[in-house]
């Protein structure tokens, strides 16, 4: 059994796209539309752009578009029948019985296998530890101060020695090997023999909120690179969307989340009573991450390392923060190198201490920049005032940068009136550089230029496919000489079909809708592209015309000469011939 139709569509009606991705990114008005960080690429200016009127997303930047099924589809790794039983439930539609497909069957059992296969890893990796063959690894973490109630909660284990060790313990529980190689848990190798990916490491099982293994990190015992090792990514584990545990720091009374660097932070952290810690798992922060924390706070207070790559983590992961919702404030470590040090010579109370004392993220930047500059020479001075300046002038909201600015003139001995006006000289060149960010174009790699260049003759197609989602109205000018099947590139003949079939309705126009008959993804990617392109305005209504006269005659020349090329009956081929050259002379004239 499949679900009806009118039962999708009605489920993805009752789910506003801007409200749901609001969840998970978060938008700021502009214009008609909603635009934000895209959660599928990294990018600093956000090119993510999500329609109401439209009910789509698209991004600029990676390509990535589709509508609210697509959407979660693509950012919680889900089947579609997830998605739509996800939105279903939160719409308050009930769904009928139905059975799995074979494919759905499919996608279901690898996810229960690989989380068997991972909860007896995990189980296993423990076991290890604790027996006589982890002695070293558990002398390990007890020299770092790890209490044996902390080694089982966060359940940390051992990877023996032998490099077929997990592989054979797996084998005798039942576990394939194309599910073992599934799982990046082992490399199944018939040259070099199946081999563990974690051997001779501490293990920190990785979980999600709601407690299950979906991953593991492990730290060498000894000499050996890389020190720390993460699984790959799998069906269940996403590195940039997870993070090390939150599925205890979302418990935490606490009003703040306390992100630090690695797992043996947060461990040490949990121990002296901070249970509101988190990591990310071995990458940089990230938006995704981001927002998974907006789901439990509002504020976020960064533990980083004192060195310089604490510093710069911290530098990266503020301006993230800041746009997905989050304030952010830096803790000193200093002296000190990491939490664990800081706890272990100042206590408890030490630490809670520098919480209280944190800084707010933009007057940490500020002091970095203080720091960076000669302060008793008055060339590199003024620079540093320069940057300052700069700094304060994207501070959107007025309140805020006009109570930033007096703390600044305080705290680094800087004249107000000399410091607010260079922030308003370089406020002007920020807001001029923001409203034109939105009309720059990201790079193109190779891959997609050659894309570009394989599709310039399907360009006509696509483009009236465009032009007719922009301006409905002009469909009464063109519907007599052109249809459905003068589109001979077989995506866009199907849009079309769906398109004109409204237009001839007079419906108004649902791209959502005509997105949802479409499974694949790149086809979802490339109908997402059509309804969100934008034609150029100003033209005039006879030059608008006479583009619009071009394209069609395009579309409609190619069609004849595609169905020319084709049919061997002489009397339809010069019928052909004839609405040729006929449309040679086509033009549309409203006047």
């Amino acid at each position: 059994m499949r679900y009806e139709e009118e039962l999708i569509d009605e489920v993805r009606e009752k789910n506003d796209i801007v409200d749901v991705i609001s969840s998970y990114v978060s938008l700021k008005k502009r214009g008609s539309n909603y635009v934000g960080l895209c959660p599928f690429h990294n990018e600093k200016t956000p090119s993510f752009s999500v329609s109401r009127d439209k009910q789509m997303y698209y991004c600029f930047g990676c390509g990535q578009g589709g509508n609210v099924y697509t959407f979660l589809m693509e950012y919680n790794r889900l089947s579609f029948v997830e998605a739509l039983q996800e939105l279903a439930k939160r719409a308050g539609v009930e769904l009928p019985e139905r059975e799995q497909t074979a494919e759905e069957k499919q996608q279901a059992d690898a996810r229960l296998t690989l989380r068997d296969m991972n909860k007896e890893a995990a189980v296993y990796f423990h076991y290890l530890l604790k027996s006589k063959r982890g002695t070293q690894a558990l002398a390990y973490l007890k020299d770092r101060g790890l209490s044996d109630e902390m080694i089982n909660q966060f359940g940390l284990g051992y990877a023996d020695i032998y490099r077929d060790d997990l592989y054979q313990y797996l084998k005798a529980k039942g576990f394939s090997d194309y599910q073992m190689k599934e799982s990046s848990l082992v490399n199944i190798d018939t040259v070099k023999g199946n081999y563990d990916k974690f051997f001779n490491r501490v293990i920190f099982p990785i979980m999600d909120i709601n407690q299950r293994v979906i991953g593991f990190g492990g730290r060498v015992m000894g000499e050996g690179e890389p020190k720390y090792l993460n699984s790959r990514e799998t069906i269940l584990f996403d590195k940039g969307r997870n993070l090390y545990g939150l599925n205890y720091a979302k418990r935490s009374r606490s009003k703040s989340l306390i992100l630090c660097e690695g797992y043996m932070d947060v461990i040490s952290l949990h121990q002296a009573g901070f249970t509101n810690a988190v990591a990310p798992l071995g990458t940089a922060f990230t938006p995704n991450q981001a927002m998974l924390l907006k789901r439990y706070t509002n504020e976020v207070i960064l533990s980083f390392d004192s060195d310089g790559a604490g510093v710069k983590a911290a530098l990266r992961a503020l301006p993230i923060l800041r746009e997905n919702g989050l304030r952010g404030r830096v803790l000193s470590m200093k002296p000190y190198k990491d939490p664990d040090e800081l706890i272990k010579a100042e206590g408890q109370e030490g630490y809670q201490k520098r919480i209280e004392e944190a800084e707010s993220g933009r007057m940490f930047e500020l002091l970095v920049l203080y720091g960076q500059y000669n302060q008793q020479d008055p060339e590199s001075r003024t620079e540093f005032i320069h940057e300052i300046a700069k700094k304060l002038a994207q501070i959107e909201e007025p309140l805020e940068r006009q109570t930033y600015l007096a703390s600044a003139a305080n705290r680094f001995m800087i004249r107000k009136n000399d410091l607010e006006n260079l922030v308003n000289r370089y406020g002007l060149g920020y807001q001029y550089e923001k409203v034109n960010e939105q009309y720059k174009t990201s790079p193109e790699t190779e891959e997609r230029r050659q894309e570009k260049k394989k599709s310039n003759k399907n360009q006509p197609q696509r483009l009236l496919l465009t032009w007719l989602v922009e301006h409905p109205e002009m469909y009464q000018y063109i519907r007599a000489y052109i249809g459905a099947d003068d589109f001979i590139e077989p995506l866009y003949h199907s849009v079309a079909i769906m398109l004109f079939e409204q237009l001839d309705n007079e419906e108004k126009i649902n791209p959502a809708a005509i997105l949802s008959r479409f499974t694949d993804a790149e086809e979802q990617k490339e109908i997402a592209a059509i309804f969100n392109t934008h034609l150029k305005y100003g033209l005039s209504s006879e030059d608008e015309d006479k583009a619009l006269s071009d394209v069609v005659r395009k579309v409609k020349l190619a069609s004849i000469e595609d169905e020319m090329v084709h049919t061997s009956d002489i009397v339809r081929w010069q019928e052909l011939l004839s609405l040729k050259n006929k449309m040679q002379k086509f033009s549309i004239s409203r006047s």
